[in-house]
């Protein structure tokens, strides 16, 4: 399962952000079901942020929303991002 979150965040912000993005980054790969992660600025447009992270399956990301670490750390940092679904699952073939 993939999870994308974007944000859009004033330049004068910037260096402050990445240091939370990093810590969000850092707490969720002590969860169970973590994969990897991986955090983007764009290149067009810096203002605009990506946190990807990739967990075994949907119960694994959502266990680790419920933990009182990500609750403290990571679900702040979570509050700013763009409103707009962000998990994903590869496609069946069928």
């Amino acid at each position: 399962m993939l999870v994308i979150n974007r944000f859009k965040i004033k330049l004068g912000k910037a260096a402050h952000f990445e240091t939370q993005i990093e810590a969000a980054l850092a707490a969720f790969s002590a969860c169970d079901g973590f994969q990897n992660g991986e955090i983007g600025q764009n290149l067009d447009d810096p203002a605009l942020w990506t946190l990807m992270t990739q967990w075994k399956n949907v119960g694994s990301y959502r266990r680790a929303l419920s933990s009182t670490r990500i609750k403290m750390e990571v679900v702040p940092l979570l509050a700013q991002a763009i409103d707009e679904p962000g998990a994903y699952e590869k496609p069946h073939a069928e």
